[in-house]
């Protein structure tokens, strides 16, 4: 599946169809592969959008503005901070036979979990930020994003 086409045209359609287009040299759209290596920075003037892959899932979608370097970079691996991807695996039932424990979660995320990042220019604002979250929430449903029982 090419996910960075899919992701490039689900922005391009939506910011055109509400009359707000987002020109293409305002965001790039990063896929780290798998395994992953994660990002040592957010680049200066940038806010982000996130997204984990495992398998044919989205577990986690999440945004970090300019602010949010540790969100961007290295919070999702790790059990640190509220709410990480690392702490929904690890506290999901159906995971448990995927051979994680909180001593290699970090390694299991970047060797199991593809990485696709929308990196976006920060002057574009916090809405821009938000709306495209929402259009991949919308699209991919991660597992991990809002209450289940208001699915």
């Amino acid at each position: 599946m090419d996910y960075v086409h899919e992701i490039d045209t689900l922005i391009q359609k939506a910011t055109l169809a509400i009359g707000k287009p987002i020109l293409k040299d305002k965001y790039e759209i990063v896929d780290r592969g798998l395994p992953h290596i994660p990002p040592t920075r957010l680049p200066d003037g940038k806010m982000a959008i996130y997204m984990f892959l495992l398998g044919d899932e989205f577990p986690k979608i999440g945004k970090a503005n300019y602010r949010s370097n540790a969100r961007f970079c290295s919070q999702h691996y790790g059990l640190n901070a509220p709410s990480t991807l690392a702490k929904s695996l690890l506290s999901d039932g159906e995971m448990s036979s995927l051979n994680i424990a909180s001593s290699n979660i970090k390694d299991w995320i970047k060797t199991n979990c593809r990485r696709i990042d929308i990196i976006i220019d920060a002057n574009l604002g916090v809405f821009a930020l938000e709306l495209i979250e929402g259009i991949m929430h919308y699209k991919y449903e991660p597992r991990y994003e809002g209450f289940a029982s208001q699915r």
